[in-house]
């Protein structure tokens, strides 16, 4: 089920791209020739007009051929005959209906989870960010230079820069003021878990199981929603430290879990499984979450949806520069993985399909940024092109475009085998 709604998800997102092509082209008089859903041979299809509508074998991705696109055409309807400007809305169409679709998404999704917001809500004393003078309360507004639109930035900031001393610009009584601050580091490790959330309340982890990860080893045993976790063996613990400090001396060993249920205490036998945790930078805090107003919705889901397609131009520089290893690229194989793992956190309907959301919204907002990289094969190279031919008020040659896409092509064989190596491995690792 959960990989059906993965492969559903990943085909969506890649099918309103190409509707955003296919669209834009009918608006601009221009002759679609096919419209096909999923690629490999066909399996049947049927014309409506003078545009042909496939469905074919291999369920992944989808594409429009126009006249004109590949080969020259004569035809005053063909591609190739349309002005620059007119062209380049049609390739444009396609990552900016990615684009478009994360906001809406985001704009559901937030209207019934509502949304983290870059308040502080909770500053641990004696942590770093404590010691760097913030305080509840506190608005995030920059770190290390770099706007902060959600508390996702600043934690894969933190992740980039591997914990280095950095500078924060924040909010405090309608004021900004500016600290330096140095993360704590928390060496990668081997951590034993049972495969449960539990509640914060007032920013500080309970003992209350909020959810339990489908076939873990606490769903196994029987662990629910609402539990509350009294002992680990003889061990007494009333918040989520206890329980861990217990399972850093534990080690992998059988546990006797003693549980709160209606006013019942219940005995659970869980052996927890072994999760290689990597490197982490901690500071302290955690961010206040709102439901606001339609607009205050509408403002947040567009700032995140920016905040991802950003992202992607950062991670190229990361890429270049040495900051991102390749190693963390990935493909449509790792991206249906993703959305899989994500969805399969969730215990209820509801709330898989809220999170099918979420990953789904995060994923169309990147890979329509991704497309428009200027890179041989990507829209973004095609809207390049077109801007030199603007510039240059003729055409360049189709040897030459050719040749370029060409290139491309070959690269983007080339990476996508490497990314669907990096994905076998990281899935068959369980990374």
């Amino acid at each position: 089920m959960n990989l059906l709604l993965a492969i559903l998800a990943f085909n969506l997102i890649v099918i309103i791209h190409e509707l955003g092509h296919f669209l834009v082209a009918k608006l601009a008089d221009i002759k679609v020739l096919e419209f096909s859903l999923f690629v490999g041979p066909k399996l049947f299809s049927i014309k409506k007009g003078e545009t042909t509508y496939s469905l074919r074998l291999i369920p992944m991705l989808a594409y429009v051929k126009m006249e004109g696109e590949e080969e020259y055409s004569e035809s005053e309807r063909a591609y190739n005959k349309k002005p620059v400007l007119t062209r380049a809305a049609v390739i444009a169409a396609g990552p900016l209906a990615n684009i478009f679709t994360a906001v809406i998404l985001l704009v559901i999704l937030f209207s019934f989870t509502g949304y983290s917001t870059n308040k502080l809500s909770y500053v641990e004393e004696n942590s770093p960010a404590y010691n760097a003078s913030l305080r509840e309360g506190d608005i995030i507004v920059k770190y290390d230079g770099k706007r902060i639109y959600q508390p996702a930035d600043l934690i894969q900031f933190l992740y980039v820069y591997r914990g280095k001393t950095a500078e924060i610009e924040y909010i405090r009584d309608n004021h900004k003021y500016t600290t330096r601050i140095t993360p704590t580091v928390i060496p990668e490790q081997v951590r034993y878990l049972f495969g449960f959330n539990v509640k914060q309340i007032s920013g500080k982890l309970t003992n209350i199981v909020d959810a339990v990860i489908p076939d873990s080893p606490a769903e196994k045993a029987g662990l629910q929603s609402g539990d509350v976790i009294i002992k680990l063996d003889s061990v007494s613990v009333s918040a989520k430290e206890d329980m861990d400090e217990f399972m850093s001396k534990n080690k992998g060993e059988t546990v006797k879990v003693t549980i709160l249920r209606n006013g019942e205490e219940i005995s659970l036998d869980i052996t927890p499984f072994a999760n290689k945790i990597p490197e982490q930078y901690y500071l302290g805090i955690d961010f206040s979450r709102e439901k606001g107003n339609l607009m205050d919705i509408i403002k947040q889901s567009i700032a995140y949806a920016y905040s991802n397609v950003r992202n992607v131009a950062y991670s190229v520089g990361w890429l270049l520069t040495g900051y991102v290893s390749v190693s963390h690229m990935t493909g449509p194989v790792g991206i249906v993985s993703s959305i899989g793992e994500t969805v399969k956190q969730a215990s209820t309907f509801w709330d898989k399909l809220l999170y099918l959301i979420d990953i789904t919204a995060f994923i169309s907002a990147a890979l329509g940024a991704t497309n428009l990289i200027p890179f041989p094969a990507l829209d973004g190279s095609k809207l390049l092109l077109l801007l030199i031919e603007g510039i240059r008020k003729k055409p360049i040659p189709p040897e030459k475009e050719a040749f370029i896409s060409m290139i491309g092509f070959v690269f983007l064989i080339v990476l996508a085998l490497f990314t669907l190596y990096n994905d076998i491995l990281r899935i068959s690792s369980g990374g």
